[in-house]
């Protein structure tokens, strides 16, 4: 039994963390949804591709273009989470507003369908070592209002965040995106 138990446990400690996405709190006037990852990787790589490579992981069909290798993030303050549209066109997902290399990654700014509304929403990335690779922590607080209240959108954002930062520890674990 207690050797079953060492195994067990081993076999624990080696299995990829699943995302843990959690709704902290939602009202009516908004909402923070929070996802946790470790990422069997260096925080210096998991930035550099989070950062570098967003178009290998983000999901097509939460982009407007319907390719996510129109998405860039601009490493610096001020700098754009965009996207490139045909004919010219484009969309500021999010700006820049705090950037610590390899350790945080602030950014503002309202996206897909919270976009239109007036909402306000800033996402924290932060990146911590941890044995073995990277603790990363996504928080999305959104604020703004809504006549359904904005908590009814909790729900499907804390859904989505968690799914691009899945498909990002995919990506850098596996090479692939796609969930496993």
């Amino acid at each position: 039994m207690r050797n079953s138990l060492l195994v067990a446990a081993s076999l624990l400690a080696l299995a990829p963390a699943a995302a843990t996405p959690e709704v902290v709190d939602s009202s009516s006037g908004g909402f923070t949804v929070k996802t946790t990852l470790n990422i069997h990787a260096a925080p210096a790589e998991v930035y550099h591709r989070l950062i570098r490579n967003i178009g290998d992981w983000w999901n097509p069909r939460h982009s407007f273009s319907g390719d996510s290798h129109n998405l860039s993030i601009e490493e610096k303050v001020m700098g754009c989470f965009c996207e490139k549209l045909p004919n010219q066109g484009g969309v500021r997902h999010m700006e820049v507003v705090f950037l610590a290399p390899g350790q945080r990654l602030v950014m503002s700014g309202a996206l897909g369908p919270l976009q239109p509304l007036a909402a306000t929403a800033t996402m924290t990335i932060a990146l911590s070592a941890v044995e073995g690779g990277t603790k990363l922590e996504v928080t999305y607080a959104v604020a703004g209002y809504l006549p359904a209240g904005m908590n009814s959108f909790a729900g499907p954002v804390d859904s989505v965040v968690a799914e691009q930062f899945t498909r990002l520890k995919n990506y850098i674990e596996h090479g692939d995106p796609a969930p496993k």
